[in-house]
């Protein structure tokens, strides 16, 4: 059945362009499945964008906005107050998973392995006050690795206080040496694990959305028992935060010492992104799933909690 779905995009967090690249993607798709795919640029206006909600009248509005405000269940709970179906996670999820700090004290709470870690003012630990090196400083509430800095040792260039963009407070982890691997859900369902070998440093914004800065290996070659592991790890961190439709779960995992080794969680990314080289599509279409299917998929599982 034809229907008329809104596709925010854009925004105006750090990870803009992410944004408007996988909306696009989305947008095309819409266009193959017969759907009338209606692009919405999301500005800081929003009386703007409740106004094109409420001319143009969709049936579902796939929300494709990456990073603060529009994956942070801010959008989320404009689009609830309006009675719009939506996809991907609600208010509570998408609030819970893109606080870091919060959801690996939940998923903790549920056995699941975490780097040992805390939360602190970025002053505290460019200090020394915090942690010895190896760690790793990220903020508290950014997606696509922005602002992540891994502090080797004492030699390491630290993030300078005074012109951090970010939130004051930080999370700081133990560094976990080893291996990226990043597990999709899909209504509840993990349906595979990719692994990520950056050709240099680790995998940052650069190296995530630039073709030829790492390497994807689908399925992630790992030992079978890390392997499961990771799946029912990424299924329970989704039931844990209260996501729904589809996320991915980020792990480190620890093979210094051979195999099987130590998984360790990171983070759950509540909307992951649908770029050409995003992750979740790449992982469907290893199962089978195209990605003209994965969006049709996201259109029908599309839901308003009011």
């Amino acid at each position: 059945m034809k229907k008329k779905v809104a596709v925010l995009m854009g925004g105006f967090s750090g990870e803009r362009e992410v944004s408007l690249s996988s909306a696009q993607g989305v947008l095309k798709a819409l266009q193959e499945l017969g759907h009338d795919g209606i692009p919405v640029d999301v500005t800081r206006c929003m009386k703007t964008l409740i106004h094109n909600l409420e001319t143009h009248k969709p049936d579902v509005v796939l929300n494709i906005l990456h990073g603060r405000w529009g994956e942070d269940g801010c959008i989320q709970g404009l689009l609830e107050m309006m009675g719009l179906s939506y996809s991907n996670s609600g208010v509570l999820g998408s609030s819970l998973a893109m606080n870091k700090a919060v959801a690996r004290k939940l998923c903790q709470l549920k056995g699941i392995r975490v780097p040992e870690g805390l939360v602190a003012k970025l002053q505290d630990v460019c200090e020394g006050k915090v942690m010895k090196p190896p760690y790793v400083i990220k903020p508290i509430g950014e997606g696509s690795s922005l602002g992540v800095h891994i502090i080797l040792d004492e030699k390491t260039p630290l993030p300078d206080p005074n012109s951090w963009p970010f939130e004051d407070e930080v999370l700081v982890e133990r560094y976990i040496p080893g291996r990226e691997i990043h597990v999709a859900v899909m209504g509840k369902k993990a349906i595979g694990a990719i692994e990520i070998k950056p050709h240099t440093g680790f995998y940052d914004y650069e190296a995530k959305y630039t073709d030829g800065k790492a390497a994807h290996l689908m399925p992630a070659p790992i030992h079978e028992q890390a392997y499961a592991q990771a799946l029912e790890w990424a299924e329970k961190a989704h039931k844990v935060l209260e996501c729904r439709g589809i996320s991915r779960s980020d792990f480190r995992y620890d093979d210094t010492k051979g195999e099987p080794g130590e998984l360790y969680y990171l983070e759950t990314n509540p909307q992951p992104g649908l770029t050409p080289l995003s992750l979740v599509p790449e992982i469907a279409a290893h199962t089978g799933i195209s990605y003209a299917q994965l969006v049709q998929w996201m259109v029908e599982d599309a839901s308003c909690r009011r």
